[in-house]
């Protein structure tokens, strides 16, 4: 790991002002309600969140973001050093708002699946709202022999749980990462056995799009998988075009 770069180094300031304002000047609940990204129907949804998301991180655990942080600075870096430093903007950025409409469009499916099933199930649309705003914690739902518990999660799940965290983003760099060190031995602190990264990321992603298909995570709850594969999606298609054209003239800006 080399020297951390300077357009990184500005990134991981931001987030820590960003998470210690929420706990010290902001407060944690308003801080979400204002920063987070919210469903787009719910009454908390702003159109900056897209973007402040990416610098919000779960408060109530320092390991969301100090997992996060020691991802960008492994892997933020040696991308800037390729790319330099509007670029690597450029793409930081794109990766995390990709995955913000990736986790966006899921969420509305999810969304619109389950309040179609509750449509037909005879609920009428102000019930609904009702249901929504009445359930104020998972697993807290309304309970319906027409209607799979599973489907009330993820409508609860979908409206009522915002999004969080520079993860998005950084699936980006890992996948850029991948791509133009493939053969990099990575020794992670919690994999003891060092592990090419070209072997590594693609099982990252893997896991993420099992946990995102089946609802099953072995890293715990309320992870936003769909998130993590929009943010890689989006850095593989960005660094695909640059690879191709071998980083010349040609600019997305």
């Amino acid at each position: 790991m080399g020297k951390i770069t300077d357009t990184v180094k500005i990134l991981l300031i931001i987030n820590v002002i960003f998470f210690l304002g929420s706990y010290f000047i902001i407060k944690p609940g308003p801080a979400m309600q204002l920063f987070a990204l919210w469903f787009v129907e719910h009454p908390n949804f702003q159109f900056w969140q897209p973007l402040t998301h990416m610098f919000m991180h779960d408060l109530g655990s320092p390991w969301h973001i100090g997992f996060n942080m020691y991802a960008l600075w492994m892997f933020g870096s040696p991308i800037e050093n390729i790319l330099g430093q509007k670029k690597f903007l450029f793409f930081y950025f794109s990766a995390g708002l990709g995955a913000a409409l990736i986790h966006t469009l899921v969420n509305y499916f999810h969304f619109q699946s389950g309040y179609q099933m509750l449509i037909e199930a005879g609920f009428n649309p102000q019930e609904i709202t009702g249901l929504l705003e009445k359930t104020v914690e998972a697993g807290s739902y309304m309970q319906s022999p027409d209607i799979p518990i599973e489907v009330h999660e993820k409508l609860f799940g979908s409206y009522n749980i915002p999004a969080v965290g520079a993860s998005g983003a950084i699936y980006g760099v890992l996948v850029a990462f991948g791509m133009m060190f493939p053969n990099a031995a990575l020794g992670l602190m919690f994999i003891p056995i060092p592990i090419k990264a070209k072997y590594f990321i693609p099982a990252l992603i893997l896991l993420d799009l099992f946990s995102g298909v089946t609802g099953f995570s072995i890293f715990g709850a309320n992870i936003a998988n769909w998130a993590h594969l929009g943010g890689a999606l989006f850095g593989f298609i960005m660094m695909y075009y640059w690879k191709k054209n071998s980083f010349n003239d040609k600019r997305w800006y």
